[in-house]
């Protein structure tokens, strides 16, 4: 049995005594496309939040490549091979595609202030293999086109997939993509499916994807865990998760459970 790349372990966290996270336990191996889904307020931003070290657990550990990560800060976090994008657009205003790109990789730069300021040749030599590493990620998910626009300039759906591109230059082993597919017209959710299948075949990254358009999720997740109210109530494999009762229960109501059950 391969080991997990990255491992949840009795997590719990609560916000104002209401506890969003309740005992959560989740197992994702190496080169796994996972799916974190469940209706609103089912606790999965949160998942990603205390995964990346933007929250702390109240109870339980995560551990990355058998290494705990709890107590560190995002950025330690970061440097140990994780990825994130968030809900809303991450660009920065008054910097092009390309510029943004190479601010994913600042924390691998070794030349300080100083450096920069006197316009070093160590400074120098860093941004120009940055901004190599920034057009050939470019390149990976076909937008070379777009590296001197500005990048918030783009559709909401062209940032984010901008966003993930900036990830994947950092050489992640797992990203975490919360809502990805915002944005994406019908007819560029396939393209977006390819996307994700290439980072993990071609990039051997692990993917975890919370997402609320389940076709994408059934399509290209290996494995689907279920979220409601800050428990876990489904894991396994989209088609036997697509038929569980407790998922059924949870997105459509107890009224409405008979009906697709008869359908």
């Amino acid at each position: 049995m391969i080991e997990p790349l990255l491992s949840v372990r009795d997590v719990s966290v609560s916000f104002g005594g209401v506890k969003v996270l309740d005992g959560i336990n989740l197992d994702v191996r190496p080169g796994e496309i996972r799916g974190l889904i469940g209706p609103n307020g089912a606790g999965k931003t949160t998942m990603l939040n205390v995964i990346s070290g933007i929250h702390p657990p109240h109870q339980g550990d995560v551990r990355l490549d058998g290494v705990s990560i709890v107590g560190r800060n995002p950025s330690q976090i970061a440097r140990m091979g994780l990825g994130r994008t968030f809900q809303t657009t991450q660009l920065f205003r008054g910097m092009t595609v390309l510029e943004n790109l190479m601010t994913g990789l600042h924390h691998r730069t070794k030349a300080n202030l100083i450096a920069a300021g006197l316009n070093l040749r160590s400074y120098r030599e860093e941004e120009e293999a940055a901004e190599e590493e920034a057009r050939q990620a470019l390149e990976f998910i076909g937008m070379s086109a777009f590296a001197d626009r500005p990048g918030t300039a783009l559709s909401f759906g062209q940032q984010r997939v901008i966003e993930i591109a900036r990830t994947l230059i950092g050489s992640p082993k797992v990203v975490l993509l919360d809502e990805p597919a915002v944005g994406l017209s019908l007819n560029r959710l396939a393209e977006f499916d390819a996307l994700l299948r290439r980072i993990r075949d071609e990039k051997g990254v692990t993917l975890i994807l919370i997402e609320h358009v389940i076709r994408l999720v059934m399509d290209v997740c290996d494995q689907v865990t279920v979220l409601s109210s800050g428990r876990r109530i489904a894991d396994g494999p989209p088609d036997a998760v697509r038929n569980d009762p407790q998922v059924i229960e949870a997105y459509l109501g107890k009224d409405l459970r008979a009906r697709h059950s008869a359908s």
